[in-house]
């Protein structure tokens, strides 16, 4: 169903809907032998430019940085990122639409078998700079030190250069990393749920925030979001759970 004019009118104010999509998460976007963006979210952010009735331009940036910086300074009107309190300035989050598990990746000898030993003094953790789970261990080591690494996709790489004891990321991209090198391992238990979502600048409105919201529980609940995990053969991710209006 066609969006209401005010709507589009709220989301594409350049006269058309600008997507910010992030390559950080491969599961979610990635780009093709041509170069171009493909991906859930792209499937999703296409969808959504249907019903506004608008053309779609597909800003890509390598990190989430990147990609909440430019919704939250209106250089795009909507974004794909794992919800955080430290993103909440500036942007309206809709309820996750799917959720990856956060996983902790050390080497085969290491003395780390669980997550409560990560969190010790000597360790040092290998983050993806301002990634969901930077954010989240930011917050929640306390005796640990976090390194970051200049992205998501060099976690792994700056983990073995630095000769560092641990490195944190999610468990598909992790896992491929460890069968490359070899001699590593994933712990057995995530540390976090990194709940995905779709978001858009606060200046947008309620109204539009609502729409975004009441958009993201349809493709949920109509089995789009499912199917487009399958269509790009996602492992290891799911669907979120379905949130009522009421909640």
């Amino acid at each position: 169903m066609t969006a209401p004019t005010e709507i589009t009118i709220a989301f594409c104010p350049a006269g058309k809907l600008r997507a910010s999509i992030n390559l950080g998460n491969p599961l979610l976007a990635s780009l093709d032998g041509s170069g171009h963006p493909v991906g859930v979210s792209v499937d999703i952010a296409r969808v959504l430019a249907a019903r506004l009735n608008a053309d779609i331009e597909l800003l890509v940036f390598d990190k989430a940085a990147q990609s909440v910086a430019a919704v939250r300074e209106e250089q795009a009107d909507i974004g794909f990122f794992a919800v955080d309190p430290a993103r909440g300035e500036g942007i309206s989050f809709t309820h996750p639409y799917v959720l990856i598990e956060g996983c902790y990746l050390v080497r085969d000898g290491s003395p780390v078998q669980t997550n409560a030993d990560v969190d010790v003094p000597h360790n040092r953790v290998v983050v993806g700079a301002g990634s969901a789970y930077d954010l989240f261990l930011t917050r929640e080591l306390k005796q640990a030190q976090i390194v970051r690494a200049t992205s998501s996709q060099t976690v792994v790489s700056t983990f073995l250069d630095l000769g560092a004891e641990v490195a944190a990321g999610v468990r598909q991209p992790l896992e491929a990393d460890a069968q490359l090198h070899g001699g590593l391992r994933l712990l057995e238990q995530g540390f976090m749920t990194i709940q995905q979502a779709m978001g858009l600048p606060k200046t947008r409105g309620d109204a539009a925030a609502r729409y975004l919201i009441d958009f993201v529980e349809e493709l949920k609940a109509s089995g789009f979001v499912e199917q487009a995990l399958q269509r790009h053969g996602v492992k290891g991710a799911c669907v979120a759970p379905s949130v009522t209006q009421d909640s």
